[in-house]
């Protein structure tokens, strides 16, 4: 995101916002179906539930270790959750497609195109709109998995979010999530076990608003203690880059930047 393109000039181009993503029947059947087999066939640890609110917008902010996260947290919530996952998981044909499509829509996810630039900002306009509408919505500071099992130093966009919106951050701790299903494994283990803690919300405005970087970084490092105190990682003490794909990339890892 560049100084010039915001969020806030976004929002000022595009008065008429798309209404929030409807999950219909699909939804449904995944929250009171899907759901309550997973919780059956896995039977997950869960601790801290009361820590939830169950109305009004929330942001869940999780480590980040396997596919399966974004899973475990809607199956341990006492409450609907969304998450952003690619839009290629949506637009598949055949009954493969189909079945992607039905799968994901079942478990909240909402479609977006993953990427810098125009798509960050999609990205962060949708996030924004599920809160605006009182929904709960699960993202990963970590910006990627952590494939060392390490935590990595959080980006800024979950705080701007919260900072932005006014909603709490509710912390979470996922533990075993890379043993049910470790990267680069097609299909998840039965045998395993995982456990999701939910932390106290974590209340931020009195860091500032969400224009300011220090109010941000501030922020993002009280949300990354608090998922630390929940899963007991190690701590990296670096961002999870991908890896540099170019000279330029190179040299704009090793430059001080907000990462967002």
């Amino acid at each position: 995101m560049t100084s010039e393109e915001t969020p806030e000039s976004r929002e000022a181009d595009s008065p008429d916002e798309p209404a929030v993503r409807q999950m219909g029947a699909t939804y449904g059947f995944g929250r009171f179906f899907v759901a309550p087999l997973a919780r059956m066939i896995y039977r997950p640890h869960v601790e801290g539930k009361s820590n939830v609110p169950r109305s009004g917008p929330v942001i869940f902010a999780s480590n980040h270790l396997s596919f399966i996260d974004s899973i475990a947290i809607p199956v341990a919530a006492p409450r609907p959750v969304h998450f952003l996952a690619k839009s290629s998981y949506f637009d598949g044909s055949g009954m493969s497609g189909w079945f992607s499509r039905q799968f994901f829509t079942a478990i909240g996810a909402v479609p977006v195109q993953r990427g810098a630039g125009q798509a960050a900002l999609d990205a962060l306009d949708q996030q924004r709109q599920l809160l605006v509408a009182g929904n709960a919505v699960a993202l990963y500071p970590e910006g990627t998995r952590s494939l060392d099992g390490r935590l990595y130093k959080g980006r800024t966009g979950v705080a701007f979010l919260a900072l932005q919106t006014g909603a709490p951050v509710v912390p979470v701790g996922l533990i075993g999530t890379d043993k049910v299903m470790p990267v680069g494994a097609k299909f998840p283990s039965l045998t395993q076990r995982v456990t999701v803690r939910f932390g106290q919300p974590l209340h931020l405005g009195h860091h500032g608003p969400a224009e300011s970087g220090k109010a941000r970084r501030l922020a993002t490092d009280d949300i990354m203690a608090a998922i630390h105190a929940l899963s007991g990682q190690e701590l990296a003490n670096a961002y999870n880059e991908a890896p540099a794909h170019n000279p330029l990339e190179r040299i704009r890892q090793v430059l001080p930047h907000e990462r967002r």
